[in-house]
């Protein structure tokens, strides 16, 4: 096998796994967080928060790792992000 053909396998398979961890954080189930949770987070994958027009509380789900390498999701109430971002 050539370097060119191994170097292509490689690609699609490193593409391949980045498209699989896209599909499989939209398949996840998440679940609500309840004060004094223990949580499991070994690594933040995302953070998105719902669109707000100002200040207020806001729902956003938060897509993690847990230290077994699974991926978690975590839904939860916050202050928007762009409170007091004001023109």
């Amino acid at each position: 096998m050539s370097w060119k053909n191994l170097s292509t396998a490689s690609l699609f398979a490193v593409l391949s796994l980045g498209a699989l961890a896209a599909n499989a954080q939209d398949s996840v189930k998440s679940h609500s967080y309840m004060y004094g949770d223990h949580l499991d987070i070994a690594k933040v994958l995302s953070i998105n928060e719902a669109s707000s027009s100002g200040c207020g509380v806001v729902e956003t789900r938060m897509t993690y790792l847990d230290s077994l390498g699974k991926i978690q999701s975590l839904n939860d109430s916050t202050i928007a992000q762009d409170c007091g971002q004001g023109s």
